[in-house]
Formats: structure tokens, sequence, C-alpha cells
């Protein structure tokens, strides 16, 4: 597993937990049309990680949102667990899952050419658009 600190996390009912070492302690919010209609508000997930170690990983499922992404959520309870980047290979999990979040610093919000007028964070962060958002993407495969 990469990064430093070990984190548990788990659904409501407990039937799927997962361990990840998160690479930074850093929080993103998304507010993309699919995660708002997803989840009722924007996405708030740790930064992506490619090795979590998963229980219950039977109790899962993905519902694949777009050509490039799936969404997981416990079968039983229904709690949203995480957002996969295929092409990556990566997994963006909602930072509620896991106990001992409450030190990370907010630090990215994206897409926020869509995120509505009726909710604003306060603070200074990296805020990006859908399209900045993609030419970053592009920059690291270079």
């Amino acid at each position: 597993m990469s990064g430093t600190t070990l984190l548990e996390g788990r659904c409501l009912c407990g039937a799927v937990t997962v361990r990840i070492a998160p690479p930074e302690p850093h929080v993103e919010a998304c507010h993309c049309d699919m995660c708002r209609r997803w989840g009722g508000g924007p996405f708030l997930s740790l930064k992506l990680v490619t090795d979590p170690l998963f229980t219950g990983e039977e109790q899962i499922a993905r519902y694949a949102s777009s050509d490039w992404a799936e969404r997981g959520f416990c079968k039983t309870c229904g709690t949203h667990l995480f957002y996969f980047f295929k092409p990556k290979q990566g997994y963006s999990f909602t930072a509620g899952l896991f106990e001992g979040t409450g030190s990370f610093a907010f630090v990215e919000e994206i897409f926020v050419d869509e995120k509505p007028p009726y909710y604003d964070f306060a603070g200074e962060r990296e805020r990006l658009t859908g399209a900045e958002l993609l030419a970053k993407f592009n920059e690291e495969d270079d």
C-alpha cells in the first residue's frame, strides 16, 4: 500500500470495509452534475489510490456512470463508497467512510463550472473547471 497513514473505513451497515493508505492527507470536492445527482451534493473524496484492501467485496455494487468511471456502493445499505477512475485504475473514496480524516486539508474543488449557486465552501484552494481538470490530466499523461 502506498502512503504512510493507514485508514480503515466502513459502510453504514459494516458489510463492506476498506483499508487505504492515502498518498496525501487531502480532501477534494467534485461539483459535477453526476456527482451531485449521485449524492445530493458535492462528492467529498480522498486522493486517488490504486491499492485498497476490501473485505465484504461481494457486497459492493458497481455502476458504470460513464465510459471512464464506475461508482461503487454497498448492496445492503446503499452507502456510497468510491468513484473508480478507469484510466488510472484508481479509487477516490468518500471522505466520510473513514475515521481520522478530521485533520486532512481541503485542497481542491473540481468542475466548479457545474457548481450550482446555492452553496459555496469558504477558504482558498485550487478550483478547476472541467476543461482545466482535463487539461491537467493530459499534462500528467505526457
